[in-house]
């Protein structure tokens, strides 16, 4: 019976207490997702991930689906947010916070889905495997649909200053992403069903066991190139980069200038090539001004350059030799959308600036992997966006890719946390393909990076700045480059098959009751 109090029914006891773990649970997935988001770059706070996950598993215990897909949303809402937030200094001016929010949103449903799918395995042994497979099953499908996917933000690229990296050189991006969140539900699991320990401790072994591995190695194999980088610098003016392309194009040139003279001066180092940012140059080849330019330094170039031919646009590296002018080229395989390809076009101009712009807009993608030759050099190459996916880097790798080589244009997002997202996912694709990483930024931050993750140099963001550096070349095949993608498909499989089980265990369990 109900009590009744000043007139009114007294709220029952029992609802209360649901109401509170209601609040609780939506609360501790809140605190979560911001604990995930503060592992990444520019902070070396990657331990933060673990506790995240632990309160991650802890929410998900005992609800039905619909209550884990409203978890696992606000989860995802709360990582997304300030993780995507240089999407503000991209666009905010001009068109407000909806592709902001709107692409936290669609990120975001990734993990509502997950949070649905996870009920499904927790009540298996050995729990936190199978649920931990599925998150790197959810990543997996985000980096590739809608509209080849938007990898940002995988668990993995948040662990480049902590002991989960090395597993990187061993099963790529998937294995790091999938050791931080099975720790860290392992973690919650022992706290949480402490008289279960014996069952759990398998579990723990092996989560622990995937930290404990050798370090990649580092040494030069095929001996090593000096490379210097030329970062130009550019306004921090948002949008109003489309219309001061002819400035960018003046600083890199008057940069490139600078480290010419030191380079006849003596006063660094002469290297064996130069690398240019992304986007530093417009060119259809048959430029007179790079020609001159590169015959300045001395040593050949390789020009991030938007290249005008006869079957359309491309965002391009091309290799530049200082005698004989433009050669190769790689074309960027890893369109922007909205950006460098327009869907949608009817209604994509509430949401950007680039389908008017035909310098830009519908560029086309190229076709052929990431490896140029150049000064003797066989060279992988990631532009830009690429750097997020696996398999661009791990192409020119596996097509004999010495070192890799990253340009990319990030002055459109400001003083943010962009480039240095950018710069950990480079940090990891070092280890994952055990080959040095130089990142030539636009507006920084440029970097040299070792084969084991680890900055040998870099730039400020925002100014202009030259490096001259020497890498050490290498031809081993790393365990992750030589599977590929093989790793993933294999947690994807283990991940369906947990559901599937765990999904007859429950029929039979209704059965039974019945």
């Amino acid at each position: 019976m109900s009590s009744v109090v000043g007139g009114r029914p007294a709220v029952q006891p029992d609802r209360l207490r649901r109401a509170a773990r209601v609040l609780w649970r939506d609360g501790a997935v809140v605190l979560a997702g911001l604990l995930l988001f503060l592992a990444f770059p520019p902070r070396t706070l990657w331990w933060t991930a673990l506790p995240a996950f632990a309160l991650l598993w802890w929410a998900l215990q005992g609800v039905r689906a619909r209550r884990g897909a409203v978890l696992g949303f606000v989860f995802g809402m709360a990582f997304f947010l300030p993780h995507l937030l240089w999407i503000q200094d991209f666009l905010g001016a001009q068109f407000g916070p909806w592709p902001w929010l709107g692409l936290s949103a669609v990120m975001a449903a990734f993990l509502a889905a997950y949070g649905a799918g996870v009920t499904l395995v927790t009540r298996l042994p050995g729990a936190p495997l199978w649920a931990a497979a599925l998150f790197v099953l959810q990543e997996s499908l985000r980096g590739r649909t809608p509209l080849n996917g938007f990898p940002w933000g995988r668990v993995a690229f948040g662990q480049v200053d902590g002991p989960y990296l090395p597993l990187a050189h061993y099963g790529g991006a998937t294995l790091v992403t999938f050791a931080v969140v099975a720790s860290g539900f392992c973690v919650a699991a022992l706290l949480t069903r402490p008289r279960e320990i014996r069952r759990a401790v398998p579990v723990l072994v092996i989560a622990i066991a995937l930290v404990v591995v050798p370090a990649p190695p580092t040494d030069a194999q095929a001996g090593t190139r000096t490379v210097g980088t030329v970062q130009g610098n550019a306004p921090d003016d948002g949008l109003g980069l489309l219309g001061q392309r002819a400035e960018v194009r003046r600083n890199t040139l008057s940069v490139n200038a600078g480290l010419a003279g030191e380079i006849r001066a003596g006063t660094v180092p002469r290297p064996d090539f130069v690398v240019w940012p992304e986007g530093s140059t417009s060119t259809d080849g048959r430029d007179p001004v790079v020609d001159r330019a590169v015959a300045d330094l001395g040593v050949p170039a390789l020009v991030g350059a938007i290249f005008r031919g006869d079957g359309g646009t491309e965002n391009s590296v091309v290799e530049w030799d200082p005698v004989t002018g433009a050669g190769e080229r790689y074309a960027k395989q890893e369109l922007v959308p909205f950006s460098e390809r327009i869907p949608f076009r009817s209604i994509s101009s509430a949401v950007t600036p680039f389908v008017d712009f035909d310098e830009w807009a519908d560029m086309r993608a190229g076709t052929r992997p990431g490896v140029l030759d150049v000064a003797g050099t066989r060279v992988g190459l990631g532009i830009c966006y690429e750097v997020a996916y696996d398999w661009v880097l791990r192409e020119g790798t596996q097509d004999g890719a010495q070192m890799l080589v990253v340009p990319t244009d990030n002055a459109w997002f400001g003083q943010s946390e962009m480039t240095y997202q950018q710069l950990g996912m480079a940090r990891l694709r070092a280890v994952e393909n055990g080959r040095a990483v130089v990142v030539a930024a636009l507006s920084g931050v440029s970097a040299v990076v070792e084969p084991d993750g680890s900055v040998a140099r870099s730039t400020g963001m925002y100014t202009a700045d030259t490096m001259v550096e020497t890498v050490p070349l290498r031809t081993d095949i790393t365990p992750a480059t030589r599977i590929g993608g093989w790793v993933e498909a294999g947690f994807a499989a283990t991940a369906l098959a947990a559901c599937m089980a765990g999904f007859l265990a429950r029929r039979r369990r209704g059965a039974a009751g019945g």
